[in-house]
C-alpha cells in the first residue's frame, strides 16, 4: 500500500468487525454500505464461485497508524463477514526505504488488533521472478519498451494533465531491441536510472496514469528478503495489481485517491489475460481532525524531536495509541461507527475518545490517585490506627468485586480539592466546611498551615466516625465527594497527561503544519500518590484513577519508578454535543 493508501475506512453497520464484535451474518453486513453490497451481489451471482478474498496490503516502510487500522478492520472484517478469507501482503518494491523492523511491527499491530491472516503471509517480492516474466511477456507482445530518457525527461515528456504528452524518442523500441536491454537491466550492465521499463499505452491520454507509465526502474539497495540478488525492482503500480491476480484476489479495496490508477491495473490484467482478475473498489479515506495522518509528515516529526518516536503517546500510530492504552475493542468500535463512504470528509477525533471511554469504563478497574497532593490530617483519628475500607472496582460490572484500600490519620487529597477562600459554587473543602472522603468518613477542615512563602502544605481537619462509608446518623448532608489516599500507604508516581498532539483542526492545512504543534500537549506530573493497589499494575493494562480519567502504566514504568499515562480524560464533549444535536 502506497503511502496515500494508508487510511481506510471501516464499517457504518454498527457491528463489530473481527473480535469482540458481533458480525451477524453477509445478509444483514450487506445492507450497511455500498462495499458489502457490492460483495453479497457478487456472491449471490456466483462470480468467483461465491468466494471472496481480500487483502491488506501495507509497505514495510513505516508504522501503522489509526488511518491502517481502519483498511484493516475493513478487509479482514468483510472476509469473515462472508466466510472468506483475508491475506496479509507485504507490497515490498521499494528496498531504499524498506525495513524488516516494520515487519515484524506490522505483524504485531494486526494481531493486536485482534486478526488472523493464518498462513496467508505474502511478499510481493515473493512474485518477483513472476512480476518479470510479465514484464518479459508485455515486451514481446510490444506493449512495453525500454526507455532511456532521464527522471526528469520522463515527467517533462508526460505533459500536464490538460495537455497531450509527447511520445518518448525511445518509444518505438523494437522488441527484441527492448528485451535485450531490459535482460541487461537485470543483469547489473547499467547505473541507476540509466534506463526504466515503460508501458506502451497512450501517450495522449486525459488519465495521466496511462501515458507509458514505468514498470521497472534499476535501483542497486539491499532487500530485506532477496538480498542482492535483484537490481531492477518493480514499481508499485505494476507489482500491485498484478500480485492481486496472483493471490486470487476477488475484491481488492482501496482508496479513493486509487481510483484513476483502476484504467491502469485493468489494462495490466487484461493485456497478461491473468486467470483472476481483481475487482477494484474505492472508497474515502479517513481523516481525523486535531491529527496528521501522512507518514511523511509522522516521520518529520520523529526526525525533528518534535516526539519521542514512533511510539510517543501523543502519536496517532498504532504503536503510540497502544502505549497511550487505547484498547483495540475501542479501536475496532471506532472503525465500526465511522462507516465507509465515497464522499471526503473529516472525523471527530472526539469520537475515537468516546469509543474508548465508553470500552474502558465498562472493564476498567476504579482506583484512587492523587496527582497535585495536599496532606490533611485528621486530628481526631488515632495515630497508629489504619483501617481496610471497602472499594469497589468497578460499579459498571459486579463480578469485578470489591478491594481494601487502607485509611489512617494522614491522607493526601488534590490540592484542586481545597479553596481557602472559595466562590459561591464551589462546594469541595474549604475551612469550616465538611465533606465526605470517598468509602470513608465525613470530614470538617478547622485550620489551613502554610509555609514561609505563605503556600498551603497542610489540612487540619475533624472526622465524624458515625460516617463510615455512608451518610451521617442526624440526616445531614454534603455537597461534595473527595477522593485521597492514605499518606503512610500510598505509592509515589510520575504522572503523564497528555492532551492532543495538534491545536488546530486541519494542521495539514497549513503552510507549515509544524505551527499547529501543541506546546501543552503533555503535562508531566511528579510526587503523585496512588493507592497501594495499583502497585506493580501490568503495563498497558487501563485503569480509571476515580474522578480524573483513565490511565495505564507507560512501557518505561518500573517498580522503582513507576511512570503513567493518561488514556483520556472522564471529560466526553463529544457524547455531549451528540445529545445536544450538534
Amino acid at each position: 500500500m502506497s503511502e496515500e493508501d494508508e487510511a481506510a475506512i471501516g464499517s457504518d453497520a454498527r457491528r463489530g468487525s473481527g473480535p469482540g464484535g458481533a458480525a451477524e451474518g453477509a445478509a444483514d453486513s450487506a445492507a450497511a454500505d455500498f462495499i458489502r453490497e457490492r460483495i453479497a451481489a457478487d456472491q449471490a451471482s456466483g462470480k468467483w464461485g461465491g468466494a471472496v478474498r481480500t487483502r491488506f496490503p501495507p509497505e514495510p516502510n513505516g508504522y501503522l497508524h489509526i488511518g491502517h487500522a481502519k483498511s484493516i478492520c475493513l478487509n479482514f472484517g468483510v472476509a469473515e463477514e462472508f466466510g472468506g478469507s483475508c491475506n496479509l501482503r507485504f507490497d515490498d518494491t521499494n528496498p531504499v526505504k524498506e525495513d524488516v523492523e516494520y515487519v515484524d511491527s506490522i505483524q504485531d499491530d494486526v494481531r493486536w488488533l485482534g486478526f488472523d491472516w493464518e498462513d496467508r503471509l505474502y511478499f510481493a517480492s515473493d512474485y518477483f521472478e513472476q512480476l518479470y516474466e510479465f514484464a518479459e511477456r508485455l515486451i514481446r507482445d510490444g506493449k512495453a519498451y525500454v526507455d532511456s530518457l532521464q527522471r526528469e525527461q520522463v515527467g517533462e515528456y508526460r505533459g500536464p494533465w490538460n495537455e497531450p504528452g509527447k511520445e518518448s524518442p525511445y518509444r518505438d523500441r523494437s522488441a527484441e531491441e527492448s528485451l535485450d536491454l531490459f535482460r541487461r537491466m537485470r543483469a547489473g550492465e547499467f547505473e541507476d536510472g540509466e534506463h526504466v521499463l515503460r508501458a506502451r499505452i497512450d501517450m495522449t491520454s486525459g488519465n495521466m496514469n496511462l501515458r507509458d507509465p514505468v514498470l521497472y526502474r534499476i535501483r542497486r539497495a539491499h532487500h530485506h528478503r532477496t538480498g542482492d540478488r535483484w537490481c531492477i525492482y518493480p514499481m508499485y503500480d505494476f507489482a500491485h495489481a498484478l500480485s492481486d491476480s496472483l493471490e486470487g484476489i476477488t475484491h481488492s479495496l482501496c482508496t479513493l485517491e486509487f481510483e484513476d490508477h483502476r484504467p491502469l491495473y485493468d489494462w495490466f490484467l487484461e493485456q497478461l489475460e491473468v486467470d483472476v482478475h481483481s475487482q477494484q473498489i474505492e472508497f474515502a479515506r479517513l481523516n481525523v481532525n486535531y491529527t496528521i495522518l501522512s507518514k511523511r509528515r509522522l516521520l518529520q516529526l520523529v526526525e525533528d524531536g518534535d516526539v519521542e518516536g514512533w511510539d510517543d503517546p501523543r502519536m496517532p500510530t498504532l504503536r503510540g495509541m497502544r502505549r497511550r492504552g487505547y484498547t483495540p475493542e475501542a479501536i475496532r468500535d471506532f472503525c465500526t461507527r465511522v462507516g465507509i463512504t465515497k464522499r471526503k470528509g473529516t472525523v471527530d477525533v472526539g469520537l475515537l475518545e468516546h469509543c474508548q471511554r465508553d470500552h474502558l469504563n465498562r472493564v476498567a478497574p476504579r482506583a484512587m490517585a492523587v496527582l497535585r497532593p495536599l496532606k490533611l490530617v485528621i486530628e481526631n483519628y488515632p495515630e497508629d490506627q489504619v483501617e481496610e475500607l471497602e472499594a469497589i472496582n468497578n460499579p459498571e460490572d459486579p463480578s469485578a468485586g470489591t478491594r481494601k484500600v487502607p485509611f489512617s490519620r494522614e491522607l493526601f487529597i488534590e490540592r484542586e480539592d481545597f479553596m481557602e477562600d472559595p466562590p459561591k459554587k464551589f462546594f469541595r473543602l474549604a475551612p469550616g466546611r465538611e465533606v465526605r472522603l470517598r468509602y470513608a468518613y465525613f470530614v470538617t477542615c478547622r485550620e489551613v498551615v502554610k509555609d514561609a512563602a505563605g503556600e498551603i502544605v497542610e489540612l487540619r481537619c475533624t472526622y465524624d466516625p458515625e460516617t463510615r462509608g455512608g451518610d451521617a446518623p442526624d440526616g445531614r448532608r454534603v455537597k461534595a465527594t473527595l477522593h485521597w489516599v492514605s499518606a503512610a500507604h500510598a505509592r509515589t508516581a510520575e504522572v503523564r497527561l497528555y492532551d492532543r498532539l495538534f491545536q488546530v483542526e486541519d494542521p495539514s492545512a497549513l503552510e507549515d503544519f509544524k505551527q499547529a504543534l501543541n506546546p501543552d500537549s503533555v503535562e508531566v506530573l511528579r510526587g503523585c500518590r496512588l493507592e497501594p493497589s495499583l502497585t506493580g499494575h501490568p503495563v498497558g493494562a487501563n485503569v480509571q484513577f476515580e474522578r480524573q480519567g483513565y490511565f495505564c502504566p507507560d512501557t518505561t514504568s518500573t517498580a522503582e519508578e513507576p511512570v503513567w499515562n493518561r488514556t483520556v480524560s472522564l471529560r466526553d464533549s463529544w457524547a455531549r454535543a451528540q445529545k445536544r444535536g450538534g
